[in-house]
């Protein structure tokens, strides 16, 4: 886990190769998998689903690493995890998906734009709602999101 907060991809090398649990849990639920995701450190991540990862694992609001990954505007890092098969439509204890969180917790602005393509081409569906019925199209909608809710709309996004 300290090597993986600092990203020091030679020390978290070095440990993953002796054996180090790449889900091993902290006492705030983040695993090394879980927080390189989170953090967007690519090179740790893909050690750590290379050396079995739990792709279901899930941090301590309930979302896996595709979430916080999307929600900061990590594009590389929401490709490997897509790829990887992470839950595209995870619904985390605040009742939000990855797509949710790219547009609630985002500016909306080019590398959000590109996490929502990445979400929709791996078949997120576009119409899962908040817990208080908000689609993804009303939040982009309701922050003026213009280039977010075109794409909504072109992946079937019901208005």
């Amino acid at each position: 886990m300290v090597a993986t907060h600092a990203n020091s991809i030679d020390a978290a090398r070095v440990l993953i190769a002796a054996g180090a649990d790449v889900n091993a849990r902290d006492r705030i639920k983040d695993s090394p998998y879980l927080y390189a995701g989170a953090r967007g450190h690519l090179e740790i991540l893909k050690m750590t689903l290379a050396h079995g990862a739990d792709l279901k694992s899930t941090n301590r609001y309930g979302g896996t690493a595709l979430i916080p990954a999307a929600e900061r505007g990590h594009i590389e890092t929401v490709r490997t995890l897509i790829e990887a098969g992470v839950e595209i439509d995870h619904v985390n204890n605040l009742g939000w998906t990855a797509l949710l969180e790219a547009i609630i917790l985002s500016d909306g602005g080019p590398a959000h734009q590109q996490i929502v393509d990445l979400l929709v081409r791996a078949g997120a569906d576009v119409n899962i709602a908040d817990r208080k019925g908000v689609t993804p199209l009303q939040h982009a909608r309701r922050r003026h999101y213009a280039e977010i809710e075109r794409r909504l709309l072109a992946a079937g996004a019901q208005r």
